[in-house]
């Protein structure tokens, strides 16, 4: 086995991680800049994009980016979150005042009382 083959090996073991992908603009970097201050998130500036990794969960507050903005409560929400997204891995899940990124299924499925167990 190369180095190379050695290097993108198959990994089937879950991760307990979620995150997102922002545009490199003016909204991306102060989302990145709010998310940055949370203790299980990770940012990582790239040129065109800003990655945002976080272990378990995570909790995009509305609030706290409109503060950063120095915009009005109710500037920043799920459609302007959705806007500034590229894409992301983990359950979403939308709420009024935030989105909420969850790395396990039966984390997310359990915090929105949905019964995973299939009945006929």
């Amino acid at each position: 086995m190369t180095a190379t083959q050695d290097r993108f090996q198959r990994n089937n073991t879950a991760s307990n991680m979620c995150g997102f992908t922002l545009m490199n603009n003016q909204v991306g970097a102060i989302v990145a800049e709010v998310m940055r201050h949370k203790d299980n998130v990770t940012i990582t500036p790239l040129p065109s994009m800003i990655r945002v990794d976080a272990v378990g969960r995570m909790d995009v507050v509305y609030a706290e980016i409109d503060e950063a903005a120095g915009e009005e409560e109710g500037w920043f929400n799920a459609a302007e979150f959705e806007e500034s997204m590229s894409t992301h891995y983990g359950r979403m899940i939308h709420e009024d005042d935030r989105t909420i990124m969850f790395a396990n299924p039966e984390d997310a499925a359990e915090y929105l009382d949905f019964d995973l167990v299939a009945r006929s």
